[in-house]
């Protein structure tokens, strides 16, 4: 059988036992690892692989010893409950081996959990699990995790109470991370919340996401776009006796400005324009930024990003101009044209 993510999802939170086998496959290793593990843990429980009901076996021996998985299969364990063997990291050489268990598999046997990298359509592995009608083959792809899948996320870490504003901001930021960070970040939002029954909020949110290498610039570039002309020069020291170079600070203003143009730009307005900005942006910065780009409107975004480019020219150039003092002219600039 051909399965979806979505069937997936349904399996990891109802295991069917009448499955002899599923083929886990993808382009992403740590995706691919994560739904395995908790296909895994649905289907044999917490104390499965202490009760030796998973067996791993070398995806590299199944071409040498095609009986093991077989074997392996139709094994009794000592512990009462339903079993798994494990095959990562499979390829076609071992499709064989992977085909005598499949056939010869009946209910009360160990069920086969595959897993394998980018598979064509033209893969003799696939094709099998694809093929068979107790089995199933599903691909993990890097798309945005579902709402259902974030939901399992938070369920897992015991998230129960948040508001509609951190739910947002949580499915922005489950765009922007690896799904091993973005599981490791909800413990964190847990262990935080423990004890609390408030609703989760957007701070919140904020405050315990993983800190981004751009978060000292976004000062400098809140107080450029909203007018603190006074505070650019303690900044603009500040960053660069951390070593943050002029060009830097243009590539990254650059970026700031041109999604207030993106938003601008849209035909539903900035409110519409943000919720299409690609990465997404979440927390106190989407409100902020959102109210930037309505104060700056299309006209001055654009003069903003002439001034800037203009600038970055001249930063590019054989120019003995004081690097720091260009951007931090050009920046002053800007603050001085917000207040227009």
């Amino acid at each position: 059988m051909k399965l979806s993510a979505r069937d997936l999802a349904r399996l990891i939170a109802k295991p069917d036992p009448a499955l002899s086998g599923i083929l886990i496959y993808g382009p992403d290793a740590m995706r691919v690892a994560m739904k395995r593990q908790e296909l895994i843990a649905a289907t044999i429980g917490q104390q499965g692989e202490g009760e030796m009901r998973l067996e791993r076996l070398p995806a590299a021996d199944l071409k040498r010893d095609a009986a093991q998985v077989l074997d392996a299969v139709k094994a009794q364990g000592f512990f009462p409950g339903p079993r798994v063997v494990l095959l990562d990291g499979v390829t076609d050489l071992g499709t064989e081996a992977v085909q005598a268990a499949l056939s010869e598999w009946r209910p009360g046997d160990a069920q086969i959990v595959a897993t394998a990298g980018q598979l064509k359509a033209s893969s003799k592995l696939r094709k099998l699990f694809e093929g068979a009608k107790l089995a199933g083959a599903v691909a993990i792809y890097d798309d945005p995790p579902t709402r259902e899948e974030i939901e399992a996320e938070l369920t897992r870490a015991g998230l129960t109470r948040i508001s509609p504003d951190a739910m947002r901001d949580l499915t922005a930021l489950s765009r922007v991370l690896d799904p091993g960070d973005f599981r490791q970040t909800l413990q964190k939002i847990a262990l935080y919340k423990h004890g609390d029954t408030t609703p989760l909020t957007p701070q919140e949110v904020a405050d315990l996401a993983p800190a981004s290498h751009e978060a000292a610039v976004d000062d400098l570039l809140h107080a450029v776009a909203e007018g603190q002309a006074d505070q650019i020069g303690p900044l603009m020291v500040r960053l660069h006796a951390q070593g943050v170079a002029a060009v830097t600070l243009a590539i990254m203003a650059m970026r700031h400005f041109r999604s207030l143009h993106a938003m601008n730009c849209d035909p539903g307005g900035p409110s519409a324009g943000i919720q299409r900005m690609k990465p997404p942006i979440f927390g106190p910065r989407r409100d902020r930024m959102l109210k930037q780009a309505q104060g700056w409107g299309l006209a001055r975004s654009e003069a903003a990003l002439a001034t800037l480019t203009e600038a970055d020219l001249t930063l590019r150039s054989s120019s003995n101009a004081p690097s720091m003092a260009v951007m931090e002219r050009a920046l002053i600039r800007l603050a001085m044209m917000a207040r227009r």
